[in-house]
């Protein structure tokens, strides 16, 4: 087995600090899974071609205000956003009081799993042109989709926040560029871990980037207090290094 480089979420995880703000996408079933679906405005440039962005998101889902808000972000941006509920409603709100809530995380992830190549094969007959450019964006729960993606050459580019359950053979396999957005602080994925995966990507002469953000602890790009300066500053500084990471190669 594959030493182990990111970990599970923990507690910490199931609490978040909810932003304010109007959800523009909507919710249509795709390939089996509810997926939130937001699209680029009217008037706002999008190319010659499709751009779109997978988007997998931490355990409260892509229905959750924060992502929906972060996902209508990317979308005004250029991007067509599509995030899969792979928890298929039961995320973690449900389960903050739960004795074991360790339990719940990781029942959840077979299910994910199997659930995405139906919905992948959904979305390329449903988005797929000759000449659609694939992008995808994971946080905590969502960061081995993105691994795994970016090691077949379904996407042209890939990104990962504070992730969870990542080993070094995701980064041995790794072929599409790949952003990392970090705390400095991190429970999953801390310095140690963040060193080994740079050298196996140094070492495979990857294509990369880091983002480091001291000051900030796991959840930041999601769950960051907006209150605080640094947080703010942290969280949204990912998502604009995020989409001009995909604005790079998905041109």
């Amino acid at each position: 087995m594959s030493p182990t480089l990111a970990g599970p979420p923990g507690e910490c995880c199931i609490t978040s600090v909810k932003h304010s703000g109007t959800p523009v996408g909507r919710v249509e079933e795709l390939g089996g899974l509810n997926t939130y679906i937001s699209e680029p405005p009217a008037g706002v440039a999008t190319g010659t071609h499709k751009k779109v962005i997978l988007f997998f998101a931490d355990v409260h889902s892509p229905l959750y205000l924060n992502n929906q808000l972060l996902q209508d972000y990317f979308a005004s941006c250029g991007f067509i956003v599509l995030g899969p509920d792979y928890f298929f409603g039961d995320t973690a709100a449900n389960h903050i009081h739960d004795a074991d809530w360790f339990a719940w995380i990781h029942a959840a992830r077979d299910p994910a799993i199997n659930a995405l190549p139906k919905w992948l094969d959904a979305v390329k007959a449903t988005y797929g042109t000759e000449t659609t450019k694939y992008c995808a964006v994971g946080y905590c729960f969502g960061g081995p989709f993105v691994l795994n993606l970016a090691a077949d050459e379904f996407i042209v580019a890939g990104a990962i926040a504070h992730p969870a359950f990542l080993e070094e053979s995701h980064f041995e396999k790794l072929t599409a560029p790949l952003l990392l957005s970090c705390a400095e602080v991190d429970f999953t994925f801390g310095l140690e871990a963040r060193r080994r995966a740079e050298d196996i990507m140094v070492g495979k002469k990857s294509t990369y980037h880091f983002q480091v953000f001291s000051g900030v602890e796991h959840g930041f790009a999601v769950r960051g207090d907006l209150n605080n300066p640094q947080e703010r500053w942290a969280k949204e500084e990912s998502a604009r290094g995020i989409k001009e990471w995909f604005s790079r190669f998905a041109a």
